[in-house]
Formats: structure tokens, sequence, C-alpha cells
């Protein structure tokens, strides 16, 4: 039960808070702070697998208690989502909601008009049901939110992250020190992330983040087969360790983070809650059958599990220059009807 509440909460919140920070934050700088949530949520992490090499899972199930409610109390004190209120009818709550946000200095005349206006069309239309999603004017959009999210969890971060300790030690590297040096290289190529998120852009960022994550997994294969061999000894379990920090390091600085940004940003207010709804149900799932799938598929051959979550990689690399449009420095209105423009 305690792990299924713990599922429920972090599913509603890895969708919810990318939605949010995208709602009420300018277009210049949404890329930034939208980032700085995976920034936090890997600072998380790190400090959880340093605090495992040393504590109990019991003890870290009940420290994790404290940050729950610190966020549940500030949650008390945050204002409500501009546009949501827009949508809600509430006119008076959702300017002083937008000034409160930019500013009290700040001319809030001409971002007000635009989200009014696509709040009206959406309101002109019939409600939205499960099935609209499926409508051709979103199949671009849900193309790109699925596919990035499938994507992102076939390059295996899932096992990486979960079972980073195994590998490890699987390895013949010290399990310990592996494990803090894998964790606590994420938060400052997660700061990195953040900085570059606004200047390159979200396209560039994701084919290097993925391209990493592809030679990274590649690496830690070809170490796994000259194990195999008898061959390097001394050096393939130095491999391994290097390039499973560094498969993490390249899903810290974009792949962990903006498939979320983007999926925030591409759906229209009348169908993103339904297609936020699909969108983080095919990540979970896409995670969890990689995870359930890990230990078996490292008993069959940790060298040919590596290739096939490199071969995911190169994948996402080509799909993002594909398919994935730059979304950097647009309203959240201006990408919406660009991505509902029959292609």
């Amino acid at each position: 039960m305690g792990r299924m509440s713990m599922g429920l909460g972090v599913g509603f919140i890895t969708y919810v808070v990318p939605v949010y920070v995208a709602e009420i934050t300018p277009k210049e700088s949404r890329g930034s702070f939208s980032f700085a949530n995976q920034l936090l949520v890997t600072s998380g992490f790190a400090i959880t697998y340093a605090v495992g090499t040393v504590a109990s899972w019991r003890t870290l199930a009940l420290l994790a208690i404290i940050p729950g409610i610190v966020q549940l109390i500030g949650l008390f004190f945050i204002p409500e989502s501009p546009r949501w209120l827009a949508n809600a009818g509430r006119v008076k709550e959702f300017r002083a909601a937008l000034q409160y946000l930019r500013g009290k200095d700040a001319d809030i005349s001409a971002e007000e008009e635009e989200i009014q206006a696509s709040v009206d069309d959406m309101n002109n239309g019939p409600k939205a049901r499960m099935v609209d999603i499926f409508q051709r004017k979103y199949a671009y959009a849900l193309t790109v939110g699925l596919g990035l999210m499938f994507l992102q969890q076939l390059g295996g971060n899932s096992g990486v992250a979960y079972y980073g300790s195994s590998i490890i030690e699987k390895s013949g590297f010290p399990i310990n020190i592996g494990t803090i040096v894998m964790s606590l290289i994420q938060i400052p190529i997660s700061a990195v992330g953040v900085a570059l998120m606004d200047i390159s852009g979200r396209r560039a960022l994701l084919m290097v983040s993925a391209g990493g994550m592809g030679i990274s997994a590649f690496l830690v294969g070809l170490s796994f087969v000259l194990q195999g061999l008898n061959l390097f000894k001394k050096v393939t379990p130095i491999l391994t360790v290097i390039s499973i920090t560094g498969h993490i390091g390249s899903f810290a600085i974009g792949m962990g983070g903006i498939p979320w940004i983007i999926m925030s940003e591409i759906f229209p207010m009348s169908v993103k809650a339904l297609a936020g709804t699909l969108v983080t149900l095919v990540n979970w799932s896409s995670s969890w059958m990689v995870t359930y799938s890990f230990n078996f598929m490292m008993q069959w051959s940790p060298a040919a599990t590596f290739f096939i979550f490199a071969t995911g990689s190169a994948a996402t690399v080509a799909f993002t220059w594909k398919l994935v449009p730059e979304t950097k420095g647009r309203t959240l209105e201006e990408i919406q009807a660009s991505m509902t423009t029959l292609r």
C-alpha cells in the first residue's frame, strides 16, 4: 500500500509540476524554470543514493516524509495557474495571479489578451473527450509527446537508476564509491542543463543528451564484452563506472526533463489533461517494463542489454531531429497553434 500510494503521488506530480511551471512562467525563461524542476529531482535522487550507502531503506523511507511535508505546506503559498483561472471563468483572480507572477509594475495587457483569446476559442468548442485526442489535428502533438516519453525509457535510464549499484558490483568496482560518484555527478550536470535550456533550445540539448546516453551505453556493453573475454581486467571496472556515470549525466542534462517540458508546452488546454494523462501513462508503463525486464536481460547478456539501450538512444536522436519542434522563445499559445495545424 505504501508503494502504491507513492506511485500514485509520483505519477500525479511528474505531470502536474511541469504543466504548472510552464503555465506560470514567461516564454523567455520557461525552459530554465521548467528544467529547474529536473535539477531538484536529480538532487533528491543524488542525496538519496548517497544517504543510502550508509542508511537502511527503512530510514530512507522515514526521512522522505520530511520533504513531502515541506512541499505540502508550501503548496498553500503558491498562486494558482493564471491559465487555469481564466479557463474556470475566474477573471478577476486570473488577472491578479498574472500580475503577481509578472511583478506589480509589469504590463500584462498583451499576455492577458492572448491567454483570454485562447481560452475563449477553446470554450466555444465542445468539451473534449478521451477519443478527441486521437483526432488528426492532434496527431503531431501526440506523436511527439508519446514518442519522447517512450524513447526516454528505451535508453535504459530506469534500469540504470534502479539497479546502478548492482551494475557497479557486477563490474567489480567498489560499490559504495561507485554509487556515490554515480549519484553526485547528476547535480552539476543538471545545473548545466538549466543554464543552457533557454540558450541552446530543446532540440539541441535533447540530441546531445540522447547521443551521450547512447555512447555511454555502448561503452558499458563493450566493457562487459571485454570482461567476458578476460581482457583488460583492471580497466573494465573503471570503464563501466565512468560509462554508467556518463549515461546518468547525459540523461540529467536533457532527456530527464525536456520531454516533460515539451509535453507541457505542445498540448492545447482543451485536451491537456487527457493527453497528459495518456503521455504520463506511456512514460511510467515504459519505465515499468524496462525496470521489470532489466534483471532478466542482465542475466541473459549484460553486453547485449546495453547495446539495446544504445540503439534506443540512437533512435531518440533520429526522432528528435526529424519530428520534435523547437519551442524556445514561443508562447504556449503560439506553440499549440502550430502543433494543431494539419501536417
